[in-house]
């Protein structure tokens, strides 16, 4: 017979258990979570049978059903690894809450964590549909006159051990720190596109898009415009009719008084409209960096970027769900007459 502290102690932890599941712990709407399970169950149990079916070397044995139960069941460990990848929530305290091991909590992560990494970015308006490369983005951006809106995001990891080879190119000069950079591409509305192109943080933002072969996308689609900051102004020089980027300050505003002032008022004003038109992939940036990992990154540098996909994709499905806006015309109508 149980004894009364152990009874309130099993109610404590299925609360507990409950608890996670609110957006706030997993960062999803029980809706979205429901059609995540639904998607990535399948591919779960297909993944966990070949797995086995190369250890064994063949086929079954035994019958099914016989031998160790595999738990937690899939549908605990997705939400152990949203509940991990939103608030940051060590293994150990999950643990207590699933009373497993630290070590199975680790291992459902990292079985569970690149399905999710996998599945590519949702498309506004187009449900079923996917973009997993720069390709798919360029392509949907000019069959849909969509504008991309470029911008890189620097992650802060940890430090290198010392004598390390490759250790400072890790080092961002900008933020001084020891970073992993990445690259996000927008709509106009700040909905996730793309994101990928991860990067060392010594790598500059335009050497990152060109080594993942976005000049080679611009050449193939003509038609597509990007809006960007100072970091790709030389994608702006070599494709001024595609890319746009901050004016130039001109050469005889040293100083932030000197100058003609309807020169010095133009190239601000110029400035600040630019600014305006790309602000919403800053936006985006912001949605990703609501989870806890990519605020500051404290695992293994090998697995930031299946981590960064799969919080990216995340976001993209909660972000193309969001209405487009249409922009009213200003076109003139026709009223028509009627008779009194």
């Amino acid at each position: 017979m149980e004894t009364p502290a152990r009874v309130v102690w099993c109610v404590k932890i299925k609360q507990a258990r409950a608890a996670m599941s609110p957006p706030a712990f997993c960062g999803l709407s029980r809706q979205h979570l429901g059609e995540l399970v639904a998607e990535l169950a399948p591919r779960w149990v297909a993944r966990c049978k070949s797995g086995r079916h190369e250890r064994r070397e063949g086929d079954r044995r035994r019958e099914a059903g016989v031998g160790p139960k595999y738990e937690p069941v899939f549908t605990e460990r997705l939400l152990v690894t949203l509940v991990h990848l939103r608030t940051g929530l060590t293994h150990e305290a999950l643990g207590v809450l699933y009373e497993v091991g630290s070590s199975t909590i680790g291992r459902a992560i990292r079985e569970v964590r690149p399905p999710p990494a996998d599945r590519g970015f949702a498309v506004p308006d187009r449900p079923g549909i996917r973009l997993r490369t720069l390709e798919d983005v360029f392509a949907y951006a000019a069959a849909e006159s969509v504008t991309l809106r470029i911008d890189g995001m620097e992650t802060q990891v940890r430090r290198p051990r010392a004598g390390r080879p490759g250790r400072r190119a890790f080092v961002s000069g900008k933020r001084r720190q020891n970073t992993v950079k990445t690259t996000t591409l927008s709509d106009g509305q700040g909905r996730t596109l793309w994101s990928g192109a991860q990067r060392p943080g010594r790598m500059h933002d335009q050497t990152a898009m060109r080594t993942e072969g976005i000049a080679e996308q611009f050449h193939q689609h003509p038609g597509v415009r990007a809006e960007a900051d100072d970091g790709y102004r030389g994608l702006a020089n070599e494709f001024p009719d595609q890319v746009s980027a901050p004016p130039r300050k001109p050469k005889d505003m040293k100083a932030p008084n000197e100058g003609p002032v309807t020169e010095r008022y133009g190239w601000c004003e110029m400035k600040r409209r630019q600014s305006s038109r790309r602000i919403c992939v800053e936006h985006a940036n912001a949605e990703v960096r609501q989870w806890r990992p990519l605020q500051r990154y404290t695992g293994r540098r090998e697995t930031y970027g299946e981590t960064h996909l799969a919080i990216a994709a995340l976001v993209s499905d909660r972000a193309a769900k969001r209405p487009t806006r249409h922009k009213p015309s200003t076109e003139p109508v026709h009223v028509r007459t009627t008779a009194c």
